[in-house]
Parts: C-alpha cells; structure tokens; sequence
C-alpha cells in the first residue's frame, strides 16, 4: 500500500477545492489559483475539510500514480496558501545581481549582462547582490525557472565560482599539484 496515497490531504481555511469533468482540480487560495487534470482513473474525493484519492486497483501504475496524485495536490494546497521559493546565491569576484523592473540583470563574468524577465507566475526578489530569491506558487514552475538562471553559471568545481542553490554541497576539485611532484 502507498503509505502517502492513503494519507489524506487537509484543507486549510480560505482554500476552496473544485474537481471537474475528467479529474480536472482547481485549487482556489489566498495566493492564487492553480489547475491541474489527473489521470481519470484515479478517484479523488472532497469530503468536508480533507481531500482523499484511492486506486481502482493493486496494478502497478495505479500504484505508482496513488501517492504521485495525493502528492500533487498536497502540493497545490501548500501553493496557494503558503507558496515555494527558492534561493540562489552567486559566487564570484564581480559576479552580481540586480533588478530593473520586472528583469533581473546579472553581471557573471561574461563580456555581456544576462537578463531573466519574471513572468506572471513567477516572482524574484534581490533583497543583495549575492542572493536570489524565486517565488511563486507552483512548485514544478518554481524549480524549473530557478534552474534555469543557475543554467546562466553553474558552480565550477575548482573555486566554487557561479550561481548555486542555498544549502548545495558543491564537490571540489583539488587544482593542479605544485612543481616537483610527480610520482
């Protein structure tokens, strides 16, 4: 048995749930609103303040989607309500970020500025020049942009210089040996 697809997931207040034709979910919240469609066979239930999915049968993917499902929709309640972040910091002598609008303009060693524009979903915030900040209320949305501005320098292993997610264990590498010491 999924241990996670049996748990149910709990309905904060000010979370308002709708499931639709075809296992179409809407999430409505404080934060925004987020929709998304399961697979049809799973059943999803709203029963008072908790929201329940069972499987039609022991089958390998029925089991599989069980907790994939309850975790998804475990995931659009804490969106709407509480929200995701990530934060990115940069390394680097002369690396920095800034923000201009609604663009964030990094200077990361290249001969040139890059710049991310946030779109409607997504928000970022600079609170220094070393820190990033990615908000936003779908997680999946979230990580994936966040990765995306970590694409612009990833960490090199020698120095650690480049953009890297707070808490990363960044492998270094030892550089080269000094003079006289060959084996």
């Amino acid at each position: 048995m999924s241990r996670i697809g049996l748990k149910p997931v709990a309905l904060p207040a000010g979370v308002n749930v709708k499931i639709g034709e075809g296992n179409e979910v809407t999430v409505q919240g404080p934060k925004g609103t987020l929709v998304r469609t399961f697979k049809p066979e799973m059943i999803i239930m709203h029963e008072g303040t908790q929201l329940t999915v069972s499987r039609p049968s022991d089958d390998r993917q029925h089991k599989a989607l069980h907790g994939l499902t309850r975790t998804l929709l475990n995931n659009m309640v804490v969106g709407v309500t509480e929200g995701f972040s990530k934060t990115l910091i940069i390394e680097g002598v002369g690396y920095r970020a800034a923000k201009q609008g609604k663009n964030l303009v990094m200077n990361l060693g290249y001969s040139h500025q890059v710049t991310v524009t946030e779109t409607d979903d997504i928000k970022i915030e600079v609170p220094n020049a070393n820190t990033i900040i990615v908000s936003g209320t779908d997680k999946q949305k979230v990580g994936q942009f966040a990765c995306e501005i970590r694409e612009k320098r990833p960490p090199e292993p020698y120095k650690g210089k480049g953009i890297h997610y707070d808490g990363e264990h960044i492998i270094r590498k030892e550089g080269k040996a000094g003079k006289g010491a060959k084996k």
